[in-house]
This record gives structure tokens, C-alpha cells and sequence, in this order.
């Protein structure tokens, strides 16, 4: 049965993965960089972004009473499905030294239950439509918010860590050490990549909801996560403008960590500028994308997106 969350956008052939396919149509030297640069933590690259926030605090006030929930973090996190929805290579991964595109888009969060210097943190991980609306990222991370409050039930990801922490020590190395080994030759049980926050296509964290600047995270090298984003806490900084004035302004830093091996460095620019000019204009995030791309690399497409 297919997976709801899962694109439609090609036939599965040899060598793909139930997480991904292959990339078939690449450039011979891109094709080779995996092999030499064999672990994320070789191909890391860092990016930072200031966001200006004025005019995203004007817009949630102004639709706060339609959607109640809407926050700064909700208008990023619609703009990066809305990103992904335009350039399709920023949601491919490398694994075993080879190139795939995922076939799914989900973003891992974490988040605290109560906000106290020991209060329980879990992940939660909602899977999204490459033709989303802000209204519906919205409505998706709320519904996995209140399934991992207090108050909700456990969530999968809280379900399999209590239950790998009964195991003796010598059987939780022998676990992961499978756990890695089933992911590197893509037999990895479905359950398992579902709630997994390292098999994301971006795993975010707003360190700026605890009063905390951004920071640069590493990439794990566990699992198939190409893209960490950190936002941090507002700020206030006075920047003259183009007519020799100085203003204020409130900005939040978003600081990115890349896998420089899932595309080259004009494709990432270019994704980064198109990323602020959505951020710059989030009414368009009410309505769907007027076209998805679909990532032209792995072969003949199935159907028309």
C-alpha cells in the first residue's frame, strides 16, 4: 500500500531506496565527491541569514484571529516547505556514497514539554505536501504538538527510546550498530525511518524559544538529515538605509549546516536568495505553488506534478 506522506513522482527501480531514488543523471565529478568526501562531517558547510522579522510580526498579527496558532517559527518552516517545493535538490541525501532524492518532506522538531531547565524534551516529526499552505504546515505541527504533550499520548520516537534503554549496554551496541548497517544497504524497516528525526529532510530547532542565540549544529551521521537549521532569539540592531538614516531594526539569525555533496555551491546560493524573497512576502504562502519542480536527476518522471 502506498505511503500517504510519500511523492508520487516516479516508478521505483533497481537501486532506489524506500526512502529515495537514485540519482541517475548526474555530472561524473559530483558523481565521485561521495567517495572522497565519505562522511558528512567532511562535507559540511555553514550559512547564516538575518532575517528581518518587522513585517512577519505585522503579518501573524493580522492573521492571528484565522489561524491562532501562527507564530514566526510556523511562516519559516512554511517557507522551507515552499523552498523544497522549487528546488528539489536540497531534499536529496547521500548514503553509502550514493546520491539520492528522498521521496518524502518532513522536518524533525524538537520541543520541550514544559519550559524548565529539566523538562522533558521530545521530537516530533510532521510530514508535509510539496504544495502545502501555510495553513496546512500550521494545522500539521499542531496536530503533532498535542499528540506529544503532557497530557497526549507518548509519541513513537519517546516509545522506541524507552524501549532501547532497557537493554543492557552490550545489546544497545549491537542495536545500533545493525540499526547503521540495515540503513546503510536501504533495508531499514519503514516503521523504524518514519519516526526516525535523522531520516528528515531538515531537522530544525528554535533554540531562540528558550532566549538563546542561533548556533551552528552538526549534521548526524546516523541516518539521511543533508540540512540543520538553528533559529535563534530576536534582536535588535540600528542599520542605516539607503537614504543615510539610521533605524531599528529586529531581525532573527538563522544559521544553516549543509551537506555540500547533495548539490553544488550556485545551486545552495541561489536556494538561500529565493528563501529570503519567500520570507519577504509571506501572504504567498496562503496559496499553493504554482508549479512543483520535480528533481529532473533521477529519471523518467511518472506523473505530471
Amino acid at each position: 500500500m502506498k505511503d500517504p506522506h510519500q511523492f508520487n513522482h516516479y516508478k521505483r527501480r533497481w537501486g532506489d531506496r524506500g526512502d529515495g531514488w537514485r540519482i541517475r543523471k548526474i555530472d561524473p565529478f559530483c558523481r565521485m565527491i561521495p567517495y572522497f568526501l565519505r562522511t558528512r562531517m567532511d562535507s559540511q558547510v555553514f550559512y547564516e541569514s538575518n532575517v528581518q522579522i518587522a513585517h512577519i510580526e505585522d503579518f501573524i498579527k493580522k492573521y492571528r484571529t484565522e489561524i491562532p496558532d501562527l507564530s514566526i517559527m510556523h511562516v519559516i518552516m512554511a517557507a522551507l516547505v515552499r523552498l523544497f517545493s522549487q528546488r528539489p535538490h536540497l531534499n536529496r541525501f547521500v548514503i553509502w556514497n550514493k546520491l539520492f532524492a528522498r521521496n518524502h518532506l518532513s522536518i524533525a522538531l524538537t520541543i520541550k514539554r514544559s519550559l524548565c531547565d529539566d523538562g522533558e524534551e521530545t521530537i516530533i516529526k510532521p510530514y508535509f505536501q510539496l504544495t502545502d499552505t501555510l495553513s496546512d504546515v500550521v494545522a500539521q505541527v499542531r496536530k503533532e504538538q498535542l499528540a506529544s504533550q503532557p497530557g497526549g499520548q507518548q509519541n513513537a520516537q519517546d516509545t522506541i527510546a524507552k524501549l532501547l534503554n532497557y537493554l543492557p549496554d552490550c545489546l544497545l551496541r549491537f542495536a545500533v550498530f545493525l540499526f547503521r548497517w540495515m540503513d546503510k544497504v536501504g533495508i531499514l524497516p519503514k516503521a523504524l525511518n518514519k519516526i526516525s528525526p535523522w531520516h528528515s529532510s531538515i531537522f530544525l530547532t528554535n533554540i531562540g524559544s528558550i532566549g538563546v542565540e542561533s548556533i551552528y549544529h552538526h549534521l548526524y551521521e546516523f541516518g539521511t538529515c543533508s540540512l540543520f537549521v538553528a533559529m535563534g532569539k530576536k534582536s535588535r540592531k540600528k542599520q542605516m538605509n539607503t537614504e543615510g538614516e539610521v533605524q531599528d531594526t529586529k531581525s532573527i539569525a538563522l544559521k544553516f549546516v549543509i551537506d555540500e555533496r547533495v548539490c553544488d555551491g550556485f545551486y545552495y546560493a541561489s536556494s538561500m536568495r529565493l528563501f529570503e524573497k519567500i520570507l519577504a512576502n509571506p501572504e504567498q504562502l496562503f496559496a499553493p505553488p504554482e508549479k512543483v519542480v520535480v528533481d529532473e536527476g533521477v529519471g523518467t518522471k511518472r506523473i505530471d506534478v
